[in-house]
């Protein structure tokens, strides 16, 4: 990527480059960035969408899944003619058409803990958009491992969360989720409101580029809660758990190790 912007980029980015945080110095790292969307279903859809829209140099899309009928209630990348389709392959053209600029690249695998350490390296940032703990556990901690940092979002029903992990400068997946909630520990059937996926995508999009331009965010160390039966945001402090058998005093695991089961692998 040349230190200049071409005249047509310009153009295009002429909405952030005005932005005193983000000017041609944070397009340009932008454009030389590399991000991994883990998950390119109801969170994974949008962020992309934004990550796209927004410049980031080369996105990767790890997705194992095809087109499902019921995912075209929230997975905005979808219509009615992808059912069956691979839909990395689908939102790979989706996005072409979107920016130019930016270099998709789709990874058709499930991630598990025996490729989650292959799959993860070589990235600036990972985005966790999969829909099932089983993932999330061990997305974090191929990320923690190789400290890469981890942006983390999930919906249930009416309500979603988001924060970033980058230990020690916060709390990873499991000092935040030492077991499974049990009421969460389904994949199927729990429902979830489709326009709560695209406020939790946007956001998690957003924590990317503020991360990926200055390497901070308000998220480290926070969890922020949305409630859209409510129409309520709050954020909670959370701290690093010494016990944690990851990121701890005494770390324990040294491989990626999953914690749950689930077969879905991507809301």
């Amino acid at each position: 990527m040349k230190d200049r912007l071409v005249p047509e980029q310009a153009e295009r980015y002429q909405a952030h480059l005005v932005l005193p945080r983000i000017g041609a110095a944070g397009q340009r790292r932008l454009l030389r960035s590399r991000v991994l969307m883990v998950g390119v279903g109801g969170l994974g859809c949008p962020a992309t969408l934004y990550l796209t829209a927004s410049g980031v140099g080369t996105l990767g899309l790890l997705d194992d899944d095809i087109v499902d009928r019921t995912n075209l209630q929230r997975q905005i990348l979808y219509g009615t003619a992808d059912i069956g389709r691979s839909k990395v392959q689908v939102a790979r053209e989706r996005l072409a058409a979107v920016n130019p600029d930016v270099v998709l690249e789709p990874i058709e695998k499930r991630l598990t803990p025996s490729n989650a350490m292959e799959l993860v390296a070589g990235w600036d940032l990972v985005i966790d958009g999969s829909d099932n703990f089983a993932t999330r556990y061990v997305v974090n901690d191929a990320c923690v491992l190789s400290g890469i940092p981890l942006i983390s979002g999930s919906v249930f029903q009416f309500e979603g969360q988001v924060t970033v992990i980058r230990p020690p400068l916060s709390p990873c997946y499991r000092c935040l989720f030492r077991t499974t909630p049990r009421e969460q520990s389904s994949c199927r059937d729990f429902g979830v409101l489709a326009p709560l996926t695209g406020i939790i995508g946007s956001m998690l999009a957003a924590e990317a580029v503020k991360w990926l331009i200055e390497g901070e965010t308000a998220l480290l160390g926070r969890l922020l809660l949305v409630d859209a039966l409510e129409s309520s945001t709050r954020s909670v402090r959370v701290k690093s758990d010494p016990r944690c058998p990851l990121c701890g005093r005494e770390p324990e695991i040294v491989r990626p190790t999953a914690v749950a089961t689930c077969s879905d692998s991507s809301d």
